[in-house]
């Protein structure tokens, strides 16, 4: 039988840091040892204290359906952990979700129609492109790489690309791919663009926990942002639930009524003792945070000195646990003539470069125009020191740095 399948579908790619780390995968498979540096996955256990809080709700008999946008407990929670940001937050704001991927579908999913422009500043995470294009969107791009990645030189550029037509704005601080931090004046800056034009803006704070020396302030706590602004969080990256699925949006209540439609009518609920276990990770995990938190500084640092060693000059940014390696060219057009010559379509520089790391050093990064700049490899330091100095001592030994 052949499908006729819908053009949404058709219309987006898999997710390319999927796809590096499922080939990662396929080669350990074989036997062969790769260090893993494509997935955005902290490499520490889950914090007991959270592992306890999730066995005792199964042991209490908490494994049936729950309200649909989160038990009251940690709707309360996450609104008194907002109010702690400076946000005007009610439970009844708050949609808890199986992961803050669903909460960012949900939201693109209420908020834009066939046309609709979101606008996006590159480079930025893969899943924003695909949630634009599956909701019918059309994408304006600013470019932040000649800026090291910072936003608030970038704003006139951001005003140039937004106007009365843009429908939203995605922001993501600590972003990924880049770990960069934006400053307080950038997020000023943003505000008089938002209310100036009247743009509704995702704030994806999910990396907010996870920022070295410096203030991550929330976006919907800046005056004229809290009646437009959708909050992104979730408890995968600093809590190290990645495989528990537990993410939240909050928003205003009229736009929240709307989204929870969509949200019973496709994952019901997020799963109910994972919620309790959700509520012990922001109440009672702040001292595990801060281990972890302090392990990736001292991998970033590390990494940092590694590349300068090498004379390759990293932009290293204050939160996350990802850098952008600008990636030599120098092999890139015989890369590509290879490739013509073997049938294959010429890829991207970063494209080759990646594929080339992964064959030949067996070492897995992300190609930078996954995320809109080409010319990077992303780099993720959520693991060890020694397996970050022996993919920086492959790289060398095969000619990739």
């Amino acid at each position: 039988m052949s499908f006729d399948f819908a053009a949404r579908v058709e219309r987006v790619e898999p997710s390319a840091t999927l796809a590096i780390s499922n080939k990662a995968s396929e080669l350990e498979a074989q036997g062969v040892d790769v260090v893993d540096l494509s997935v955005g996955e902290p490499d520490f256990p889950t914090p007991e204290n959270i592992v306890e809080a999730g066995q005792d709700a199964m042991d209490a008999g908490h494994t049936g359906y729950t309200p649909s946008n989160g038990i009251p407990q940690l709707r309360e929670a996450i609104a008194e952990k907002l109010r702690g940001d400076g946000i005007d937050a009610d439970s009844d704001e708050v949609i808890v979700t199986p992961g803050g991927k669903q909460a960012l579908y949900e939201t693109f999913q209420t908020l834009i129609d066939a046309g609709d422009e979101v606008v996006l500043m590159d480079p930025a995470w893969v899943s924003y492109e695909a949630m634009t294009k599956l909701a019918g969107g059309s994408l304006n791009r600013v470019d932040l790489a000649p800026y090291d990645f910072q936003l608030e030189p970038a704003l006139d550029d951001l005003a140039a690309a937004v106007s009365d037509d843009t429908e939203l704005l995605v922001v993501n601080s600590p972003s990924n791919p880049t770990g960069a931090v934006y400053s307080e004046a950038a997020f000023e800056g943003v505000r008089d663009l938002a209310v100036d034009h009247d743009i509704t803006v995702i704030s994806d704070e999910i990396y907010q926990k996870i920022t070295y020396g410096v203030d991550q302030p929330s976006l919907a706590a800046f005056d004229g942002m809290s009646d437009r602004t959708v909050t992104i969080n979730g408890f995968s990256k600093a809590y190290s639930m990645t495989g528990w699925r537990l993410g939240y949006l909050h928003a205003p209540e009229a736009l929240v009524s709307q989204a929870a439609k969509l949200h019973s009518h496709s994952v019901s609920c997020a799963v109910n003792f994972v919620q309790h276990a959700g509520v012990e990770a922001i109440q009672n995990t702040d001292d595990a945070v801060t281990e972890m938190r302090d392990a990736f500084r001292e991998r970033r640092d590390m990494l940092a000195d590694l590349f300068a060693e090498h004379d390759v000059d990293v932009p290293v940014g204050d939160g996350a646990f990802y850098m952008m390696l600008p990636v030599a060219d120098d092999d890139s057009e015989a890369r590509s003539a290879s490739e013509s010559a073997s049938g294959e379509e010429p890829r991207a520089d970063d494209q080759s470069w990646c594929a080339g790391a992964i064959e030949d050093a067996h070492v897995a990064t992300v190609p930078g125009s996954a995320f809109g700049s080409p010319g990077y490899a992303r780099i993720s330091y959520a693991a060890s020191e020694d397996r970050l100095r022996e993919a920086v001592d492959r790289l060398v030994a095969e000619g990739y740095l």
